[in-house]
């Protein structure tokens, strides 16, 4: 078995999210022995922003310059790696309503028609299914207990979105709420999002009536 590890919060030591996916790799080759895993920071290691010179697999357009190459190469080792995992763990802190700006642009180099999805006659199909990705969200604030709330988040909405759109079914969600509102509710936000690895991990890959919709 294959996992990815994403890290994507920029405040290194300090980070609740980085804190949580750690504990989630380790609980879950704990549980599934023999499990692979694969590192990517995409802070230190941030993909650029699409640009015109990132966009030729979109357009299908041919490189021409050894930027082009560049970026082309890139975007194929990023999308070839996602797709050879079988369990993806994503750390995605909450930055000003939604996710970082450099996990939106890792996502950017997934989006790839022919690899992670394609269009029919009958609207969009996932190519990327038959995987698991456990997303590990920190927030100072609480967002999931009230409509208003709700509402206001585009975090773990847009990933629920983009992974199904991709085809994945079993997307699962870890909450670390109120860590921003004094050590009381941070040391529950930290309880309850322990407990979510725990039942999350203990739990086979690629089962999608797991999936946990927002």
């Amino acid at each position: 078995m294959q996992l990815l590890h994403i890290d994507s919060a920029i405040t290194g030591d300090q980070s609740v999210s980085r804190q949580l996916t750690a504990q989630t790799v380790a609980s879950w080759v704990a549980a599934h022995p023999g499990t692979q895993v694969q590192y990517l920071d995409v802070v230190k290691d941030a993909p650029s922003h699409l640009s015109a010179e990132s966009l030729g697999f979109r357009t299908g357009q041919a490189a021409a310059t050894e930027a082009e190459r560049r970026e082309n190469a890139l975007s194929e080792a990023l999308v070839s790696q996602f797709l050879a995992a079988d369990v993806v763990v994503i750390g995605a802190p909450f930055y000003n309503f939604t996710i970082p700006t450099q996990l939106k642009a890792w996502i950017d180099r997934l989006a790839q028609a022919g690899r992670t999805f394609k269009y029919t006659e009958q609207g969009p199909v996932g190519l990327a299914g038959g995987k698991t990705v456990i997303v590990v969200l920190s927030r100072g604030g609480v967002y999931s207990t009230s409509e208003g709330g709700r509402a206001m988040e585009h975090q773990e909405t847009y990933l629920q979105t983009i992974f199904g759109f991709f085809g994945i079914a079993d997307v699962r969600f870890v909450r670390a709420e109120g860590v921003g509102m004094g050590p009381e509710a941070k040391a529950k936000g930290l309880a309850t999002a322990e407990n979510e690895i725990r039942a999350h991990v203990a739990q086979a890959a690629n089962q999608p009536a797991l999936a946990q919709v927002a």
